[in-house]
């Protein structure tokens, strides 16, 4: 006999929470009725366990969830009223391409050509399969041309970014990114590319939606 290992309530929620951005954001915030909550979840609970769940359990396993995301929220509240520069930067272009044994001989042919002084916009992210480089859209033309030889997976326009700069203790921070994403996600705002290093993320989304975005940081971030 397959001996199957037994999930509890409170792991079914976290699970049924997890999937849905909005309804962890108002167990968060705390507008959720929680009885009502509890009756709408039971039968996927129930179905999931296989087994009868009383109400009452999930109305308590609620409230303890949304504790929690409270305290992480608050916590990340408190870091992100650090933060001291948001920028916005324009006219952009997400280029992706395959991985290949000369993809990192094309990024460094790209650099060579830019002028450190110029402020162009330039970022490289290197997954297992893909390169992505978000660059100035006036060096569209130099990247077709130095990447000519690479296999092309997409080119996106008319893109813009906002850049948020964070204080360096913010990297140990849980739950930092995930505040500002959801911020978007609440707002129907669509992420194109996220680019992060150790004191910054930027936020690459469609120029048509760029003051939302910012509108919507900004007021967030000094709320």
């Amino acid at each position: 006999m397959l001996n199957f290992s037994m999930r509890t309530v409170s792991e079914e929620i976290e699970s049924i929470v997890a999937a849905s951005a909005f309804l962890e954001e108002g167990l968060a915030r705390g507008i959720i009725n929680f009885s009502a909550l509890s009756r709408d979840i039971r039968p996927e609970i129930e179905a999931s366990l296989m087994k009868p769940v009383s109400e009452s359990a999930i109305l308590m396993a609620l409230k303890r969830l949304a504790k929690q995301l409270e305290g992480m929220t608050t916590r990340g509240k408190g870091l992100l009223s650090e933060i001291g520069d948001l920028t916005v930067r324009s006219n952009l272009v997400a280029l992706t391409y395959l991985r290949s044994p000369t993809i990192l001989d094309s990024q460094r042919r790209l650099l060579t050509e830019i002028d450190d002084g110029s402020g162009q916009f330039v970022t490289f992210t290197q997954g297992v399969f893909e390169t992505t480089l978000v660059v100035s859209d006036q060096l569209c033309h130099s990247v077709n041309k130095i990447f000519s030889d690479e296999a092309e997976v997409s080119q996106l326009k008319n893109l813009s970014a906002v850049v948020i700069k964070f204080p360096a203790h913010a990297v140990s921070t849980p739950g930092v990114h995930y505040s500002i994403l959801k911020q978007l996600a609440w707002n129907g705002i669509h992420v194109v590319e996220i680019i992060s290093t150790y004191t910054e993320l930027t936020l690459v989304v469609e120029r048509r939606q760029i003051d939302q975005a910012f509108s919507v940081l900004l007021g967030f971030l000094s709320g």
